[in-house]
């Protein structure tokens, strides 16, 4: 079974220190309070380009040769993966294409586009979307840098559960974001290996939660992609999934889903109460708590994995909104 190692994760943190910043950790009153233990918050969402991606597209695009980064670079995307990707190709002079499908928000869209990259949309969901990916690289030669099942995008992510148990010794859960598995492998193979006995929690939305399904399954699966306040984590995990998966199942301890109600709930709280703004995926481990879906013995940090939210969206969910329906 493929794994990063902590010792890829270790050389994955000395690689991009500098290119990308070390993100605080905050302790939270008030879900300490909500649940009895101590509660931190991991404000990765005020990473350089808004999200946790910048960490393994760093990692990844770091690492290719010289014919590799001449041949330029492409990949899918739900959005935070091509903005980070578009992001490091840019500082190093790579020409950058990301794939996405017609889900993708406009807001990501756009931004994407402001750092360079080239977009392409492509059907309505992620899995379509690859397609064109693959035929970039068979017929153009270009240098695949996919948003999560790959060892250095893992390793890079990985970065995380470093400074989760440098910042929050005593730790013992995490809530974690869970899409593709990329962050959660990354973060539960720094983690677990240096805390044998920190619990992992995945979260995902009920609608479309690939990685759950393929769980159940005990294989990869597709699943139906569908609108979600949780955007980031839409897509499928790929059938031919060679790194994430089988690490997600051998290390996360448990899987919690989430409906959009739940979801908009956390939004919320993160901005009234915290006084920060997320979109939909980052608030999750929040909304778990929130909803008693998480029953932490211990001290729990939950990951805000980004913030690139279309601002439409956000007013609408603080002022009652519960779901993309209610926004139309």
């Amino acid at each position: 079974m493929p794994h990063v190692t902590l010792s890829e994760i270790e050389e994955a943190a000395r690689r991009i220190a500098g290119r990308v910043r070390r993100t605080p950790v905050d302790h939270s009153p008030s879900l300490s309070g909500l649940v009895g233990v101590p509660v931190h918050l991991k404000h990765e969402h005020r990473q350089i380009t808004g999200a946790f991606k910048l960490r393994g597209a760093t990692n990844a695009l770091l690492q290719l040769s010289p014919d590799e980064r001449a041949r330029g670079v492409v990949a899918t995307s739900t959005g935070n993966h091509g903005r980070a990707l578009a992001h490091a190709a840019a500082a190093e002079g790579v020409r950058c294409i990301v794939c996405m499908s017609s889900l993708v928000p406009a807001n990501k869209l756009e931004a994407i586009k402001a750092l360079g990259a080239e977009i392409r949309i492509i059907g309505r969901s992620q899995d379509e979307a690859q397609v064109e990916v693959e035929r970039l690289i068979a017929e153009d030669g270009m240098t695949g840098l996919p948003p999560f099942d790959h060892p250095h995008i893992v390793a890079g992510q990985g970065t995380i559960g470093l400074e989760i148990v440098e910042d929050v010794p005593d730790a013992a859960t995490v809530l974690v974001p869970l899409s593709g598995g990329g962050l959660i492998a990354g973060i539960a193979v720094a983690a677990k290996t240096l805390r044998p006995d920190i619990r992992i929690v995945g979260l995902s939305m009920r609608r479309g939660a690939a990685m759950a399904a393929s769980l159940d399954a005990g294989n990869p699966v597709e699943v139906e992609e569908l609108p979600t306040l949780a955007d980031s984590l839409g897509g499928g995990i790929g059938l031919a999934n060679a790194w994430t998966f089988e690490t997600v199942r051998a290390l996360v301890d448990d899987i919690v889903l989430l409906d959009e109600a739940e979801i908009a709930a956390g939004i919320r709280h993160v901005y009234e109460v915290e006084r920060e703004i997320v979109e939909g995926a980052a608030a999750v481990g929040v909304a778990a708590l929130l909803a008693g879906k998480v029953a932490p013995t211990g001290p729990t940090v939950a990951l805000l994995s980004g913030r690139n939210i279309a601002m439409e969206l956000h007013r609408r969910v603080i002022n009652g909104a519960d779901g993309l329906e209610e926004t139309d």
